[in-house]
């Protein structure tokens, strides 16, 4: 599971509220719970220690002896509440301190602060009838919980203190706490459930959301979503059907136009090379018999020559383009000496004066040399013509891959051409004048350069000129049988 992925983020903000709801509510029932349980247990307590109090000392005589203090104290302690009993007698001869349990409660387990309260006198007035009042403070003995509290008696009798255990409320404390402790582990883990629930009713629609996108994008335009309900979901999956459905027609559409197009500059330029046979016959023939034509209509002869072995070219481009878009063009490959294959290009065109080739002899790559021989061709062929001599190309290996660079010396390419150089026909300006060229040759260079697995990139060199930098794989087999397995698929599928 991404930890970016919608499901995660849903389930962490369903556990997170459910985390925050559930604590803040144990929380709160935790301490009302351990208020009203401590608050009913010590006013019992005391309740019941200042009634025993008063019962149990107001038959002492003026000055009781530690004795008649201690039955006391005895008869105090032997209540339902459960609580320890100390009284301290200040009056007489000696003062006498009479505890119920010795060994847990003498006069040092009561603090100071609540000895200073309980003997604290005040002053009597309408809103204080009594001069002393009964207090209370909880304290912990070995790591216990005690309710202590004390009383004097009004009139000059003992001062009482009780000790009571607070353990069992504070087990009762305890199991609540883990009470409410396992049921936020419950709350959690149905906020984890539900938040799963949740996701999948969300996340599902939308995962066929992606799936069917991601088959469209693959071509399968005939891609469609089941759509059920009427909410924003189903009205997502309405609108996508829409859109696929529009998609598929215009690309319908696209693609028959496409079609047509093939169609139709395959059958121009298979119907031209018939009258361009018998045309480049008679030219060759005139041209053979320029010296011996009438010096008026020699200009005439010569252009029909020049212009007739241009539409040769042309309808030869136009045959290459229309194999390129049918995807019939295929490789012949083998193994290539690129020096002797990039000096054979220059050599069969005389451009061995206007060339420099910075090229080792050795660096083998199989490949296409006839297609190799058009790119170069191509590249070189554009250098001259558009731009300046030297034309220089350096051939370089680098990292399984061939590298060539065809650089010269003229202006450069302006930056707003630099983009469109390979597009087709493409021209700079409309007032251009018309060139000896079709406007195909790097296109086709281009395209000869992908089927290689390889590719072509213009630029402009610092030092002045423009560079055309092809880059193949020394080995293009693996391309060849790739090709040759998808064909006997799709032969085999047929």
């Amino acid at each position: 599971m991404r930890w970016i992925s919608l499901r995660l983020r849903l389930m962490l903000v369903f556990a997170l509220v459910a985390l925050a709801a559930a604590v803040s509510a144990s929380a709160i029932a935790y301490w009302l719970n351990r208020d009203a349980v401590l608050t009913r247990t010590q006013d019992a307590a005391l309740d019941d220690f200042h009634k025993s109090l008063q019962d149990n000392t107001g038959s002492l005589p003026q000055n009781p002896t530690c004795q008649e203090l201690q039955a006391a104290a005895d008869r105090m302690a032997a209540t339902s509440q459960k609580y320890e009993v100390l009284l301290i007698s200040t009056s007489g001869r000696t003062a006498c301190a009479a505890p119920s349990d010795r060994d847990l409660f003498t006069l040092k387990v009561v603090p100071e602060s609540l000895q200073a309260a309980v003997n604290r006198e005040r002053r009597v007035d309408d809103s204080n009838r009594y001069a002393y009042h009964l207090y209370w403070q909880r304290i912990t003995l070995g790591g216990k919980p005690y309710l202590v509290g004390g009383a004097k008696v009004i009139g000059g009798g003992p001062t009482g203190y009780l000790l009571k255990s607070l353990e069992n409320e504070r087990a009762d404390l305890n199991s609540l706490a883990w009470s409410l402790g396992i049921a936020t582990a419950l709350a959690l883990i149905g906020s984890a459930l539900l938040a799963q629930a949740a996701a999948s009713t969300v996340l599902r629609p939308v995962q066929r959301l992606g799936e069917a996108a991601r088959r469209l994008g693959e071509g399968k335009l005939d891609t469609r979503l089941q759509v059920s309900g009427t909410d924003e979901l189903a009205d997502l999956s309405r609108t996508f059907n829409r859109t696929a459905e529009s998609l598929e027609k215009r690309v319908e559409e696209l693609s028959a136009r496409e079609a047509a197009s093939r169609r139709f500059v395959a059958d121009m330029s298979h119907e031209l090379r018939t009258p361009l046979t018998a045309i480049t016959a008679v030219t060759e023939v005139l041209e053979d018999e320029a010296d011996n034509l009438d010096p008026m209509i020699a200009p005439a002869v010569q252009l029909v020559v020049s212009e007739t072995r241009r539409l040769n070219d042309l309808v030869e481009n136009l045959m290459e383009v229309t194999r390129f878009d049918a995807g019939t063009a295929r490789l012949v490959l083998d193994d290539v000496d690129v020096a002797d294959q990039v000096t054979a290009c220059i050599d069969a065109r005389a451009w061995l004066d206007a060339v420099e080739l910075d090229a080792e002899r050795g660096i083998v790559a199989r490949l296409d040399p006839r297609r190799l021989d058009v790119i170069l061709a191509n590249l070189i062929g554009n250098a001259l013509k558009h731009g300046g001599s030297p034309v220089r190309v350096s051939v370089r290996p680098v990292d399984g891959s061939l590298r060539i660079d065809v650089r010269d010396h003229g202006p450069g390419i302006p930056e707003d051409v630099l983009p469109h150089v390979f597009d087709r026909f493409y021209k700079a300006s409309a007032s251009r004048p018309r060139s000896e060229g079709s406007g195909l040759g790097l296109s086709i260079a281009l395209e000869n350069a992908h089927i290689h697995g390889g590719e072509i990139t213009a630029a402009n060199s610092p030092d002045g000129g423009a560079v055309f930098t092809l880059t193949l794989p020394r080995d293009v087999s693996e391309l060849t049988d790739g090709e040759r397995e998808r064909d006997r698929a799709e032969g085999s599928g047929e």
